[in-house]
Parts: structure tokens; sequence; C-alpha cells
């Protein structure tokens, strides 16, 4: 059976995650953690927008609009860390099966 992961899905899911192919190749981690720091980057870089956005609210900026936009922030790393938890969660238990199978 030939794995379904090949070089050009590990270097982007790679890139993503700030590594690069070597390392993968290397043993210098694998492609599980990239996916987990590529997720935990996005959520970072979400965080930041919600700080941001909360800084406007708080130096007076209470137009409705403002408090939307913070809501709607708010909400989409909701929606991400759910996300993040469901993906990481389902291909840790695809891993288990194939380590169980091996």
């Amino acid at each position: 059976m030939t794995n379904p992961i090949n070089s050009a899905s590990l270097g982007t899911l790679a890139a993503m995650g700030g590594m690069g192919d070597n390392d993968i190749r290397d043993g210098k981690s694998n492609w599980f953690e990239a996916f987990a720091n590529a997720w935990g980057k996005a959520l970072d870089t979400q965080a930041d927008v919600i700080t941001a956005q909360s800084d406007v609210v708080s130096q007076g900026g209470d137009k409705p609009s403002d408090i939307t936009q913070l809501t709607a922030e708010s909400m989409r790393m909701s929606f991400m860390a759910n996300s993040s938890h469901s993906s990481i969660d389902s291909v840790s238990k695809a891993l288990e099966t194939m380590a169980r199978k091996n």
C-alpha cells in the first residue's frame, strides 16, 4: 500500500506550520506536529484580530458596527477553535488506527 501523503502535501502542510520539507524528512518533526502548529498559528492570528478590535471598542468605539465586528471575530475564533480540535482529534484517531494495524 502506498502512502497517501506525498511530498507536495507534506511541503504544503510544513509551510503552514513554518517548517521545511527537509525538517520533516530529517526527523526533526513530523507532519502531525506541523499540522498542529499551523492550527496554533492560525488561532494566534485570530486572537490578535480580536485583541485589536477589542482595543477599538475599549477606546470609545462603542458604535454598533464596532461591537458587531468584535462579536463576529469572536465567533470566528470559536469556529476555528472547534474546527482545530475536531481535525486534530480526527487525524490522531486515524493515526492510532493505522498504528494498530501495523
